[in-house]
């Protein structure tokens, strides 16, 4: 038997059903017996609805009101009665097995299931399982049109069959004129069977995917503004109703290892695919969610993986996956089991258990966990921050793809700078510099909106525009290379910097408020490079230089030009030492200029800046470069370089309060650079005194 089911919403109809989020204010149903073609009685019923804000199209349609809809039961009620009143017309037709068939998929995928989801009810297992009367239709009538052109008013007209659309109630006429469609191609001349009905998946299964994996581009999409704490069953109650591939959720990580708030899903088909398009910008809890397509070489960059550890680490299916981070690095398997406690046991015991180390073998404080059921995996979660040995432990779900991006992508990283910089074309600095010193002749923009550009910024200073000093706007963006809201401007003078932080602090930009703070060249230097500015102080950039080895450099190869916005992300002469060179003559050649390749990489860990066009004004400084070219800037004053290829080691693991007398006694008996320590890093006392705490050293 088939239930020949009708449904409306109170927003969108026909193409466009369920891409609003609206909800189901009409189920229309009436059992067929296949074999006897004989009918049931037709239902209709109301579905009260959360919001009765009825849409100009659904009043038009189908004539419903909201007076009328109050008065209706809501849907869990009516689904109830819909499972009695089946089962007893199933009786009187002798029969006891039946599966739906709608008009499509969106009726089932995108209203029924979406909306049962967020409001926490269980579909009954009826509707796992149904035809879609549009391709059963174009099976039995090749002629006729495409799928996805059909509708129940032409799919008739192809057939001849005269029902009049105004003689009956919205919802009444499409189950009848669906019925009289059924019987037709019960007949003689077609015999059409229905055999294959569509599944809808009852849960998403996780599994990992191989890089030499071959995955459809069109099957992929990209959600994005995902709350951080998303794991992949979170995603795919998102898009309940739609068949996600097997361990087909990659959750997005920044290059720090945590999630940005972004995620690709795949598909089983391409028709699945263009469905979960349609639920762009339909809401997770509070936060609406951007859908957009994606490529399945995207896919494989983040979820793919070969490692013989993960792919073993994975091979159970179906298990539940806990992250930890944040685990003392003397943490053993036997702590992380005893952490956890009997009453959240790990499946295989040791072997659910995986480490996530860097290349060199040292632990990164992460770990993934297998639970095999979802009851284990809660009783994990309630631990997020407690303690084991002296540290507390976080606690997050995570995926098959999140396990292979950590521990295949995020640390494998290869030396910085395997082999000596290809030297640079050498080029004149510009007349520009960004200002030091203690001066506070800059502003600091804070709040800006993410769409504002420099136009926006100058336009917002208003008259205080022509007290900018030229190329003096910078724009920092995130690790991402987002905007992050901020912006540093260099004025003319420390009163013009006073006047405008007075006049323009909480001014409006677009929709938000902007606050305005003055500040000094040395302040707006440390965020540039990579610190932070608060009412806490200054807090030095990062200092987690990937390992500069292996010491012996290879010679020089042919020169490339960088380009000069590139110039502008680095300012290398707080942190290379001044050489001390003979007094330069009064003939000496104009100063020459290096800029190497990666050296973004080297100085901004975690923000850049913007250059305000033609290019930001930079401090530029030297690396080294080709020997004859090294020869001739070492005439100049003051030109500060490295010393020879090779001279520079670096110190990793250091006790935090490590000082300079320790990193000289401890490489006591060998001829080290400088005369004195002073002259290893050159900067102001303030600066020095917040850059002894990072863990690591470069020495000369």
């Amino acid at each position: 038997s088939l239930v020949v089911l009708f449904g409306a919403t109170a927003g969108a109809y026909g193409a466009k059903l369920g891409s609003d989020e609206r909800e189901l204010i009409l189920l229309v149903w009436q059992v067929v017996d296949l074999h006897s073609k004989k009918v049931g009685t037709l239902h209709k019923s109301l579905v009260k609805a959360d919001n009765l804000d009825l849409s100009d199209q659904c009043r038009e349609i189908s004539g419903l009101t909201p007076e009328g809809l109050g008065k209706a039961e809501p849907l869990d009620r009516v689904l109830q009665q819909f499972s009695q009143l089946v089962s007893s017309d199933l009786k009187v037709l002798g029969r006891s097995s039946y599966t739906l068939c709608s008009d499509g998929q969106l009726l089932i995928r995108q209203v029924l299931h979406p909306e049962t989801s967020k409001k926490n009810f269980l579909l009954s297992d009826c509707f796992y399982s149904f035809y879609d009367l549009r391709k059963e239709f174009h099976t039995c009538y090749p002629s006729s049109a495409a799928v996805k052109d059909q509708t129940i008013k032409t799919m008739a007209e192809y057939l001849g069959l005269g029902t009049d659309e105004a003689e009956e109630d919205f919802g009444v006429w499409q189950v009848k004129t669906m019925v009289a469609i059924i019987f037709s191609m019960l007949s003689e001349g077609c015999n059409h069977v229905f055999t294959e009905p569509e599944t809808v998946k009852y849960k998403y299964e996780t599994g990992p995917c191989s890089k030499s994996e071959t995955v459809d581009s069109e099957t992929v999409i990209r959600a994005r503004g995902l709350p951080w704490q998303s794991s992949d069953q979170d995603i795919a109650r998102f898009f309940k109703g739609l068949n996600i591939a097997k361990g087909g959720v990659a959750l997005c990580l920044n290059s720090q290892g945590r999630r940005n708030g972004e995620a690709l899903v795949r598909f089983v088909n391409s028709e699945q695919r263009d469905l979960a398009l349609e639920r762009h910008k339909h809401h997770m809890g509070s936060r609406y969610i951007e859908v957009y397509k994606a490529t399945g070489e995207e896919f494989l960059k983040i979820a793919g993986g070969t490692s013989n550890e993960v792919a073993q680490f994975l091979s159970k299916e179906n298990q539940v996956i806990i992250r930890m981070r944040g685990l003392p690095f003397t943490a053993t398997q036997e702590d992380v089991l005893g952490f956890l406690g009997p009453e959240c046991p790990v499946t295989g015991g040791k072997e659910g258990l995986l480490f996530v180390k860097y290349p060199d073998g040292r632990p990164t404080g992460d770990a993934f966990v297998l639970f095999s059921c979802e009851e284990y995996a809660q009783n994990a979660l309630k631990k997020h921050k407690e303690i084991l040995g002296k540290r507390y432990i976080e606690l997050f779900r995570s995926t098959a793809a999140e396990v292979q991006q950590v521990v295949l992508n995020r640390y494998m990283s290869t030396p910085l700078i395997p082999t000596l910089p290809t030297p640079i074309i050498p080029v004149i600095p510009p007349p520009y510099t960004i200002a030091t010193g203690s001066i506070r002749d800059c502003v600091r923009l804070r709040g800006l909106p993410y769409t504002a550009g420099i136009d926006d910024i100058l336009e917002f200073m208003g008259d205080a525009t022509g007290d900018i000093k030229p190329h003096g706007v910078h724009m920092v963006l995130n690790q991402q290379g987002r905007p992050s809201g901020d912006a540093f401007i260099q004025m003319k003078s420390a009163d013009k910097a006073f006047m405008v932080a007075q006049k323009c602090h909480k001014k409006m930009m677009k929709d938000r408020y902007v606050e305005v703070f003055q500040c000094s060249g040395e302040e707006m230097n440390f965020v540039l490079m990579g610190g932070t500015l608060n009412r806490s102080g200054l807090s030095p950039p990062p200092c987690k230089l990937p390992c500069l080895s292996p010491p012996a450099y290879a010679a020089f190869q042919t020169a490339a030009v960088i380009p000069a916005e590139a110039a502008a992300l680095y300012q290398p002469q707080a942190l290379l030492p001044t050489t001390r060179t003979p007094q330069a003559s009064a003939a000496a050649p104009p100063t020459v200029t290096y800029y190497p390749a990666q050296a973004a990489q080297l100085y901004m860990n975690y923000t850049a800046y913007y250059p305000s066009p033609p290019v930001s004004p930079t401090t530029v400084g030297y690396l080294a470069a080709p020997p004859g070219a090294v020869a001739a800037a070492a005439t100049a004053t003051h030109t500060p370089i490295l010393p020879q290829p090779g001279a520079l080691v670096r110190m990793q693991g250091l006790p935090y309060n490590t000082g300079m007398k320790e990193i000289l006694s401890f490489f006591q008996g060998y001829q080290y650079a400088p005369d004195d320590y002073n002259g290893l890093i050159q900067l102001s006392d303030q600066a020095r005194s917040v850059l002894q705490a990072p863990k690591e050293w470069v020495c000369l």
